[in-house]
C-alpha cells in the first residue's frame, strides 16, 4: 500500500475554485482502479492550505493514476491556482493501529 499526501497553499479567493474542482473530480479518482481511499484536509491555522490525502494499492496504481488523462485535466486545471509550490508525499506504512 502506498499512501500519498499533498499539501497545497492557495490565495483566499482561489480556495473556492480548488474545491469545485475537486468536487468535479474526487468520485472518478475514488473509482479508479487502486485507489482505496481519498480525503481532503484544510489547515487549521493555514487559511488557503488544502491536503489530499488518498491510499493507493501499490506503486502501479499511482502511477497508473498520474499518468492518466484524469490527472492531467485536474492538476492542469488546480495547478493554476498555488500561491505555492505543492509538497507531494508519498509512503509506505511501516505500522498499521486499529482505531480504539
Amino acid at each position: 500500500m502506498i499512501i500519498r499526501i499533498v499539501k497545497m497553499t492557495f490565495a483566499p479567493e482561489a480556495t473556492d475554485d480548488f474545491l469545485q474542482i475537486f468536487n468535479e473530480s474526487k468520485h472518478a479518482i475514488r473509482s479508479f482502479p487502486g485507489c482505496m481511499h481519498l480525503e481532503l484536509m484544510e489547515g487549521i491555522d493555514e487559511p488557503g492550505v488544502l491536503i489530499t490525502f488518498s491510499k493507493w494499492m501499490g506503486q502501479e496504481s499511482l502511477e497508473a493514476y498520474r499518468n492518466s488523462d484524469l490527472f492531467r485535466t485536474t492538476w492542469q486545471r488546480t495547478k493554476v491556482l498555488f500561491i505555492k509550490p505543492p509538497l507531494a508525499f508519498s509512503m509506505s506504512p511501516k505500522e498499521l493501529v486499529a482505531a480504539l
